[in-house]
């Protein structure tokens, strides 16, 4: 990597780690800053996943007050057991694609993700209609299964992970949006963490571009934190989404056109 690849990837992990604290949509920054640096997409996708692992393991942290107040046997631990497997499923999908089917896959993830934070509160309005089918203090088939799905596609490409997983909580009986953001952080340290560990034992990693990514992440983090009362949420919510659908369209262009 020359100079300007580690300026790149910097400002790329500062970036996700402010609008993760602040809006969320972090990896639409962090993602595209490592393929921009050179870095193959596998190898790509599993060092942006171990860089905002830390991220995730201090939010679910900071929520462990409220996750006690949740059954643990009927209910956390069937959560914990299907962002594990998910988690560990996906990761291991990510290392047997090669990088050209991955490369094909890029402007599809890019844009699934790109509709779920476009349209997060539009399905949260939705998924709220349902929320009195379901029962909170335990996790039914159904429930299990989303919260599979949904732990799947984290393992295998994080971006929009989060929204997918509250809609997938609401809709099996979450009323509450401190318990949903709890249970959302839990989860998504869960898988995380299996596929961190996946990807490192895999060595997938690319070590340099990680540390460079670390740094800009925990700054970005910290400013985002300090930054966060002082810029209204819509306007960080459009940037996101300008971002998110310019990035999908200019891949489809590269890789399709």
């Amino acid at each position: 990597m020359d100079f300007w690849h580690v300026v790149l990837i910097a400002m790329g992990g500062f970036a996700a780690g402010a609008m993760n604290a602040l809006a969320g949509g972090g990896t639409f920054f962090s993602f595209p800053a490592l393929l921009a640096a050179g870095i193959a997409p596998v190898s790509a996708n599993a060092t942006n996943a171990v860089a905002l692992w830390p991220a995730s393991l201090s939010a679910a942290m900071a929520n462990r007050r409220v996750l006690r107040r949740l059954p643990l046997r009927s209910y956390l631990l069937p959560l914990m057991l299907a962002a594990l497997i998910g988690g560990l499923v996906g990761g291991l999908i990510l290392l047997i694609t090669t990088d050209q089917t991955f490369t094909l896959l890029i402007p599809w993830l890019l844009l699934v993700a790109t509709l779920l934070f476009t349209f997060s509160r539009q399905l949260g309005r939705l998924v709220r209609k349902g929320e009195e089918l379901q029962s909170e203090n335990r996790i039914g088939p159904t429930g299990f299964i989303c919260q599979l799905l949904v732990s799947i596609y984290g393992g295998f490409f994080g971006a929009g992970m989060g929204i997918l997983m509250i809609a997938s909580l609401a809709i099996s009986g979450r009323t509450e949006v401190l318990e949903i953001n709890a249970i959302k952080n839990l989860m998504s340290s869960t898988i995380y963490s299996v596929a961190a560990v996946t990807f490192i034992i895999a060595g997938a990693i690319h070590w340099p571009a990680l540390l460079i990514m670390l740094v800009g992440t925990v700054s970005g983090g910290y400013a985002g934190g300090l930054f966060a009362r002082a810029l209204p949420d819509a306007w960080l919510r459009w940037l996101v989404i300008a971002i998110g659908w310019g990035l999908s369209l200019y891949y489809f262009y590269v890789i399709y056109g």
